[in-house]
Order: C-alpha cells, then structure tokens, then sequence
C-alpha cells in the first residue's frame, strides 16, 4: 500500500512539475503588512492547446506506423507469392 502512495505522490509531483514549466498553472505572491497570499493560477487555454497539438502528434505517429506496417505486409505479400 506505501509503494502505491509513493507512486501516486510521485506522479503528482511530475505532473504539477510539467504544468509548471509548460506554462499551465502560474504562482504569484502579495506580501502586504504580515499577511502573505499565494495564488495559483490555471491557464486553461495553453492547457486545451498542448492536449490539441499533442492528440494530433500521436494520431501523426499513428498513421505513420501504420503506412510502415502496411508497405512490410505488401512486400512480405509479394516475397510469398512468387514460387
């Protein structure tokens, strides 16, 4: 159970971590009198944008692996059928 925690707690950090530095949650401090406030911030515009230009990078590799593997089965096709 403690190793499910510390996987979970890890990939918190790793995904807070990349929203941080792919611009996807800001932190801002106010420091008036001896009160300090921290806001975090959600940009979720750059966040919709990154999960755009990612979904067509994989559905790109997608039909590249695709056409890969159909020009091997055409000339695996090819190398059966001669006698």
């Amino acid at each position: 159970m403690s190793r499910f925690l510390v996987v979970l707690l890890l990939l918190v950090v790793a995904v807070v971590g990349l929203g941080f530095y792919l611009g996807w949650f800001h932190l801002s401090t106010d420091n008036t009198a001896q009160n300090p406030n921290f806001t975090i911030s959600v940009d979720k515009d750059k966040f919709q944008q990154d999960k755009e230009k990612a979904t067509e990078k994989v559905q790109e590799a997608g039909q590249t692996v695709k056409e890969k593997i159909g020009a091997g089965a055409e000339k695996v096709k090819k190398e059966t059928s001669k006698p």
